[in-house]
């Protein structure tokens, strides 16, 4: 059917686009809001480019809340991190963008600030706008009835960088990445050593505790529960952890920090108490943030594939959606030695 080349006086819908192109407006819907699967068996190239075109003359622009409302979802992913200013977080979530953008979702970030009543509150505000589903990085699900009640509603769920029994997630072998840096710290000579735990609440830091502890004691080494030290997982909760070891105990020879926030910190008690850091005492972190290579004192760190696992995380959300079987991703860590380490390893 022939058609003008002027833009529409009004904006332009699919019922009218599809009667100046001639053809069915499932059509039309099918190639301007499918994947790129969708878009294949919808038209031939030559109709699909054709829908496009026009569409861009006219400049339309899809009704995502009109199409959520048909479908009985939307084309949106919620994801709820802690703090999105958290560098750890800022990268999943970067992976989880990514993954979403290629399939045709939107995906948007709530922060929750491991608070478990407003995490309910958001994952309800979440829901209220019909998302497709919901990817949880929060450290705190122990005590939360949030999971049970997104199994409950039937609603799509992923965890990312948590594990919890019973529920879908994608995550790291932290308990493996523990004793590798146990097994390093072990290998280069310490046996005086500490642990600055994280949050007690976090699967994380409690796995990343859990594998570290469990090496050492295979040799005949348990570590007291003083120098177990738990809090928040900032560098300021670091430094003053590490004031606390180091006036307590000088002879403290190295130490396992669960994230690479914390090992910062300590670092900086380690120097306050004029003693040289990676000779004297030896650091190891966890995440290996872009920080950790471009310190005075670069970090020893264990890697984890942070962008990787977003991506990863919303690939098994999109299986969950489509109801497809998804199996839990554990991803294997590795360590990262550099002089806050290798230097000891040298003097010894």
């Amino acid at each position: 059917m022939p058609r003008s080349s002027k833009p529409a006086s009004k904006p332009p819908t699919l019922k009218s686009m599809a009667a100046e192109l001639g053809i069915h407006v499932s059509t039309l819907s099918r190639v301007l809001n499918g994947d790129a699967d969708a878009v294949a068996r919808a038209a031939s190239p030559d109709v699909v480019a054709r829908i496009r075109q026009l569409a861009a003359e006219r400049n339309y622009t899809p009704n995502l809340q009109a199409t959520a409302l048909r479908m009985q979802r939307s084309q949106e992913v919620g994801v709820l991190m802690p703090r999105i200013s958290d560098l750890v977080m800022a990268t999943l979530y970067e992976g989880i963008d990514t993954a979403a953008d290629a399939a045709g979702y939107m995906a948007f970030v709530s922060n929750t600030f491991d608070e478990p009543d407003r995490q309910r509150a958001l994952a309800e505000r979440s829901l209220r706008r019909q998302v497709a589903g919901i990817i949880i990085g929060d450290s705190h699900l122990g005590d939360s009835q949030l999971l049970s009640h997104l199994a409950d509603r039937k609603v799509p769920y992923v965890l990312i960088s948590r594990r919890q029994p019973g529920h879908p997630g994608v995550a790291c072998d932290d308990f493996l990445g523990g004793r590798l840096a146990a097994e390093h710290l072990f290998q280069i000579g310490c046996r005086n050593v500490a642990v600055l735990a994280g949050e007690t609440f976090a699967s994380t830091g409690a796995d990343r505790t859990s594998g570290f502890i469990d090496y050492f004691r295979e040799y005949g080494i348990d570590i007291p529960p003083a120098r177990v030290l738990t809090g928040h997982f900032d560098s300021r909760e670091g430094y003053a952890q590490g004031q606390r070891l180091l006036q307590a105990d000088r002879t403290i020879d190295g130490v396992f920090a669960v994230n690479d926030f914390l090992a910062i910190g300590l670092m900086g008690a380690v120097r306050e108490a004029q003693l040289n850091l990676g000779t004297d005492i030896a650091v190891v972190g966890y995440n290996d943030t872009p920080l950790a290579a471009v310190l005075p004192v670069p970090l020893t760190s264990i890697r984890l594939p942070l962008h990787a696992m977003g991506e990863m995380a919303f690939r098994a959300l999109l299986g969950k959606i489509d109801g497809s079987p998804t199996d839990d991703v554990l991803v294997q860590p590795q360590l990262i030695v550099r002089e806050s380490s290798a230097l000891f390893a040298r003097s010894s």
